[in-house]
């Protein structure tokens, strides 16, 4: 029985992005015995099937069974891809809602980051980002997350995810934890944890849950010390107060294989100057972390502007004269549209529904 070609009128239900826990479900739904949890899982994850006819591990009728339920693995090649002078690329991939969604590939020497979104848009409306401009489509599904892994096409060299994206991870965040669990776990992809990093505006019972569940690094966006400026750039502030997050941040230990990381944006004559360094260094004393200075990438209608080369380096400098690491994350993909909050995607059409 082909599987591919029969019960076209069966709603479909993508087995990509299912925990163990979930493929088990799904095979006391088809009267398969539990341990065909396990081969799902092997095929899907680790030989990377493409179709239920490809895991050869499950019998014909087993395999018969999951198509007469509706079940596929679910697997979307990217619909665009752009190449950026500097070797990041830019891919393009089904969303939710009335947006795709976009995914960045930076080789970097004998690395290979993957940034995925977890979301359609954004609800965070951070003033300098183009992604919450978009307003908010919907979440990702895990099996979309997890796509956005495995379909691009260097997906076997990659060697560091963060979920730096389209979207709030921490807005999302069961998918984002089942396809943590799907990334780590042994019947997975296997990573480690320290190939992860998830990016947060901080918000509080969700990065609690994800501290207290993963061990993944952690990046926080802050890009002002100073409550008041920080809500005009970002106004979740004014319900999420940073010194909130600090305050939760304290009670883990980031000193061992668990990173901690602060996002700073540099905007010239906003944030930049010696007072917001200062407190910048009082705000976080006493965390074991390091502070990322990110370019701002100019983005359309926005009088925000970037600070220069030599402001970004004596504000690095500074810092760790304080005793605080800081370094400058390089720009990449500026020319693609595909560096820090230039992620847009695009609104769907009839053609990529």
């Amino acid at each position: 029985m082909d599987t591919k070609e029969n019960y076209q009128d069966i709603e479909k239900k993508p087995l990509l992005g299912l925990t163990l826990e979930g493929l088990r479900r799904v095979v006391a739904d088809c009267g398969m015995p539990q341990f065909a949890a396990k081969q799902i899982a092997r095929r899907l994850y680790v030989n990377r099937a493409k179709s239920i006819d490809e895991m050869t591990e499950l019998s014909k009728q087993n395999r018969a069974r999951l198509a007469e339920k509706g079940y596929v693995v679910g697997r979307q090649a990217p619909l665009t891809e752009m190449r950026s002078t500097d070797g990041t690329v830019k891919y393009l991939f089904p969303g939710v809602g009335r947006r795709d969604v976009e995914s960045v590939y930076i080789p970097d020497g004998d690395r290979a980051t993957l940034c995925v979104s977890s979301q359609a848009g954004c609800k965070m409306n951070c003033s300098f980002c183009m992604t919450g401009r978009q307003g908010f489509n919907g979440n990702l599904s895990a099996a979309a997350i997890i796509n956005q892994v495995l379909s691009v096409p260097d997906s076997e060299s990659l060697t560091n995810l963060v979920f730096m994206g389209m979207g709030e991870p921490l807005d999302n965040l069961q998918p984002v934890l089942d396809a943590i669990e799907i990334l780590t776990a042994p019947w997975g992809l296997a990573w480690s944890p320290k190939r992860i990093t998830v990016s947060s505006i901080g918000k509080i019972k969700e990065l609690k849950t994800l501290l207290d569940t993963t061990k993944v690094h952690v990046a926080i966006s802050l890009h002002s010390p100073y409550p008041s400026e920080r809500a005009r750039l970002m106004p979740v502030e004014k319900g999420m107060p940073f010194s909130e997050v600090i305050n939760l941040l304290r009670n883990y230990d980031f000193a061992h294989q668990r990173r901690l990381s602060f996002e700073y944006i540099m905007f010239r004559g906003i944030n930049d100057d010696a007072r917001h360094c200062r407190e910048l260094a009082k705000v976080i004393r006493g965390l074991d972390c390091r502070v990322n200075l990110i370019r701002f990438h100019a983005i359309p209608d926005s009088d925000l502007k970037p600070c220069s080369t030599a402001q970004m380096e004596r504000f690095r400098d500074q810092l760790n004269e304080d005793g605080v690491t800081a370094t400058i994350r390089a720009s990449r993909g500026e020319d693609i549209m595909a560096a820090c909050g230039m992620l847009a995607g695009r609104p769907r059409t009839e053609t990529t529904e």
